[in-house]
């Protein structure tokens, strides 16, 4: 399974982004339902969620704000119809990356070389935004990190096929709006199959359907090895 090999490999990570994510100044954010600030925010307006994910940072005294891998989150009540265009179908709420709240602007570093896969601004509230994924192997086993909510500006510089090597600076955390409309942060994806898709992926499943695609994006944190982000 591609996490027993990203655990073998662990030493040899870089950082995704310049910050140590075990620092105090870290806190783990909750955005499912158990988190009674969510019941009354009006998530759709941007600077209101901003103001939100700011509150949260402050009650921890942290800075930056990790968490929601195999999260069941009630955030994407925000933009109904986006992830299922069928408003019968049973929402997605499971979210399948680790999400870094920073601020934008913040380079974002290649972990090990890599190959640029694919680049598309997945336009849209609520969607990615300005989007990369890159292309690794390891031990002859091939897999891809996702990387959403960029600026246009430094993915627009990139192309399928380059080669990044590892620390180096291949984008920035993008703003609002054309980050999708989001506070800014990095969507982290680690992904074993990409099933034919290019410059998009779900970032969000059912949560009927945990198992499978656990199996298909496993824990980022075997990359970012934040303490922050260890489940108890």
């Amino acid at each position: 399974m591609l996490s027993e090999l990203l655990h073998r490999h662990q030493a040899d990570f870089g950082p995704v982004l310049p910050l140590d994510l075990n620092s105090p100044e870290v806190a783990r954010l909750d955005f499912t339902a158990a988190n009674p600030l969510l019941t009354a925010a009006n998530l759709h307006d941007t600077a209101t969620f901003d103001q939100l994910v700011a509150r949260l940072l402050a009650d921890k005294n942290a800075l930056i704000g990790v968490g929601g891998y195999l999260e069941d989150r009630v955030i994407y009540r925000r933009s109904p119809g986006l992830f299922d265009a069928d408003p019968t179908a049973p929402a997605r709420s499971l979210h399948l990356g680790v999400d870094v709240w920073v601020r934008a602007g913040t380079p974002v570093l290649a972990p090990l070389q890599a190959t640029v896969h694919s680049i598309q601004d997945n336009e849209g509230h609520g969607n990615y935004g300005p989007t990369v994924i890159l292309e690794h192997e390891l031990e002859g086993v091939v897999f891809y990190t996702l990387y959403g909510h960029l600026s246009r500006r430094e993915t627009a510089l990139l192309r399928p096929g380059l080669v990044i090597d590892k620390g180096d600076t291949f984008a920035e955390v993008g703003p609002a709006p054309e980050n999708g409309d989001w506070p800014p942060h990095l969507h982290f994806q680690v992904i074993a199959d990409l099933q034919t898709r290019v410059g998009d992926f779900p970032g969000v499943a059912l949560m009927s359907e945990r198992a499978t695609w656990a199996a298909l994006c496993p824990d980022p944190n075997l990359i970012l090895q934040s303490r922050h982000l260890t489940t108890d």
